[in-house]
């Protein structure tokens, strides 16, 4: 059954529901079905439907051209065991060079063929070109990255040719690109996004942090290795990052470390203890390393719902057990927010002043002004950027044009500007400060004549300029730093758009005399024509505020790579300035509002007003 095509006037399979069966369809793929409940009508394109699971039919005698090429993109959407239903559409040639993991191109729709009318009756033609064609959105390479791409035209090459075969003369596809072409919906069906973590580079195992690192896994079995989802994900954690992340994170598994050979399925036992058998590379690791690798797993598997695991024991090349790690104490190594951090939150209240709400995982406390000089000084600040463990904060002054570093926990004067800018007007001025999660403070000056990224080590000295070499002429609107410290989200405008890219944060030589850079920028939200907010929200992910080319304000979230969850868009809210997202993803969505005030948005529920007058909520961070 076609899962993601549309009749085309061009001999196209039509677009089907699944009803308690398949019928006697035997060209196309067939979506498995459930045998008891009530009867229902299921249509199988639904983005991300993961529990629709399709199975691909061999070509029958006599297939025309026509049925030979649908039959073959149809069976590409199927669940086939190392594709070897789809491989007989091939000729045995094709199907033993033929690699389906090498590329997955992701179309907008599944890709349209050109018509070519071949007849049985016709015994001159032995050969035959099709076309394929589509919108390409996206690509999945060998590592399971995922790369977003600007939408374009994209063409693939499908030749048959007539051959013998065991009942006389048939079509059979003997040029073929490697690799999947799929349409959106069914590579949301057949994909999960997953977060593989390493280190994080340059830091004390002491300070040693994880970071996420997105790839795109299959749903249940993958047909090249026939391995469950569970070992799909640590076969690519020990595969290493993606070549996105690799320069500034590592692994502690040893180079070279693999699954045992054979291992096609890891399930934690009644206990939820999963053991994971690897081969002689790991065999010498020592306990402290051990542990280490151990919480790669653990925080790996953590998203993934069909695996609770609780404890994972690293086997080594024998079976002996190697080390063995719960997680409660893999917490030790826990990413920054994802076993719940800072819950506060920082606004600036009508008068200018900042104040805090109390931790509450409802963001329901009573607001109260903050100690020091932003809370009851004279000064009135417009913008509030607080660090992660809630003893300093940056607060720019109400005309943006300067830039104050001072203690929220106790009392004190408003110290020298740490950061000014002198451009003319409060929009060419400074952005909203953010915090990474080193203790670094980062600000942007938006002046025309002298635009600088800045860093303030520890959010004190000499501000630290920032090479972002990538840019092309684009200006910082806005940034949010990660909580690992080794992304930052960047808001760029460029001929009178604003994007959403994300760049990579390269720090070189000794911590006193750092040399940091920002490169490779890459698109996080391609499919919004214009961004006017954004916040991170948990290891991998974004909320984000902006429109589609000609549409209207929308409120969704993003991934780090720049793929778009299926459950992405978010209730709608009214004129939205800004948005705050903790990394405790079990925390609100606060959002400030032209019309509302400051409202909040609970897993589940709808928007709430939480301050009338208020504006520049922020979580610390």
């Amino acid at each position: 059954m076609g899962t993601d095509r549309h009749q085309g006037g061009r001999g196209r399979a039509a677009e089907l529901t699944v009803l308690l069966g398949c019928g006697a369809l035997l060209l196309t793929a067939c979506g498995s079905m459930p045998v008891t409940g009530d009867v229902k009508a299921v249509d199988a394109s639904q983005p991300g439907d993961s529990q629709v699971q399709v199975y691909a039919v061999a070509p029958r005698d006599g297939a025309t051209p026509n049925e030979v090429v649908d039959g073959f993109l149809e069976s590409m959407t199927s669940d086939d065991s190392d594709f070897r239903t789809t491989r007989k559409y091939l000729t045995p040639e094709a199907s033993k060079s033929w690699k389906p993991s090498a590329l997955t191109t992701v179309l907008a729709k599944a890709p349209n063929r050109s018509d070519r009318p071949v007849h049985e009756s016709d015994r001159s033609t032995t050969e035959v070109s099709y076309t394929l064609s589509g919108e390409k959105v996206a690509t999945v390479d060998e590592q399971n990255a995922y790369q977003p791409l600007a939408p374009a035209d994209y063409s693939g090459t499908l030749h048959l040719v007539r051959r013998n075969g065991p009942d006389g003369k048939e079509w059979r596809i003997d040029t073929v690109p490697d690799g999947l072409v799929l349409g959106q919906s069914d590579f949301k069906r057949l994909y999960r996004s997953v977060n593989k973590f390493y280190f994080a580079t340059g830091l004390s195992e002491a300070e040693s942090t994880l970071v996420a690192d997105p790839v795109y896994i299959r749903n249940r079995t993958d047909p090249t290795t026939g391995m469950d989802t569970v070992t799909q994900a640590v076969r690519s954690l020990l595969g290493g990052p993606t070549d996105w992340l690799r320069p500034v994170v590592g692994s502690r598994f040893p180079a070279g470390t693999k699954l045992r050979k054979d291992v096609v399925s890891l399930t934690p036992d009644d206990r939820n203890v999963l053991k994971v058998p690897l081969d002689k590379k790991a065999d010498g690791a020592g306990q402290r390393s051990c542990r280490m690798m151990a919480s790669q797993v653990l925080f790996t598997l953590r998203d993934l719902t069909s695996a609770r695991v609780e404890q994972v024991e690293l086997q080594r090349s024998d079976g002996s057990t190697l080390c063995v790690l719960g997680s409660d104490q893999a917490e030790e190594y826990a990413p920054d927010g994802s076993s719940g951090g800072p819950d506060s939150q920082y606004f600036v209240d009508a008068k200018g002043h900042v104040q805090r709400i109390p931790g509450s995982t409802r963001g329901s406390g009573e607001p109260e002004p903050v100690p020091g000089p932003f809370g009851a000084g004279p000064a009135r600040v417009s913008e509030v950027g607080v660090a992660r463990d809630e003893q300093l904060a940056a607060a720019l002054s109400q005309h943006r044009d300067a830039l104050y570093v001072a203690s929220i926990t106790e009392d004190g004067q408003l110290p020298a500007p740490a950061v000014t800018s002198g451009a003319s007007g409060a929009g060419d001025r400074l952005t909203a400060p953010s915090w990474d999660g080193r203790g670094d403070l980062w600000v942007a000056d938006r002046n025309p004549d002298n635009p600088r990224l800045l860093r303030l080590a520890g959010g004190a000295g000499k501000p630290q300029e920032v090479t972002v070499p990538s840019l092309n002429g684009s200006r910082i609107k806005g940034l949010r730093l990660s909580s690992d410290g080794v992304r930052i989200a960047l808001l760029l405008t460029s001929d009178g758009h604003t994007t959403l890219k994300i760049g990579r944060i390269e720090r070189r030589g000794p911590q006193d005399k750092q040399q940091v850079s920002v490169v490779d920028l890459r698109q996080a939200a391609p499919q919004l024509a214009d961004v006017t907010a954004m916040s991170w929200s948990g290891g991998s992910r974004l909320v984000v505020v902006g429109k589609e080319q000609g549409g209207v304000q929308q409120v969704r979230y993003v991934q780090a790579d720049g793929s778009t969850p299926s459950s992405g868009v978010l209730p709608g809210v009214n004129q939205v300035r800004a948005i705050a997202a903790a990394d405790d993803e079990q925390l609100p969505l606060m959002a400030d509002t032209q019309g509302d005030g400051i409202v909040k948005l609970l897993p589940g529920d709808n928007w709430q007003t939480v301050l009338k007058e208020g504006s520049a909520l922020v979580y610390p961070g």
